[in-house]
């Protein structure tokens, strides 16, 4: 099953990206390109899953 997050993507100060999902507290990403920081945030998603289910 495939489910729907909210991604909140802003520049970071120091360069590059990052980016929280309200809907998982704690789940953060970062990277250089917007699509780094999305698959990082995508990562932390899928490893705090359990958590939210």
């Amino acid at each position: 099953m495939k489910s729907e997050f909210t991604a909140i993507i802003e520049p970071a100060p120091e360069g590059g990206y990052w980016a929280i999902c309200p809907e998982v507290p704690g789940a953060n990403g970062q990277g250089e390109t917007l699509e780094e920081t999305r698959q990082s945030l995508v990562e932390a998603i899928e490893l705090m899953g359990d958590d939210f289910h």
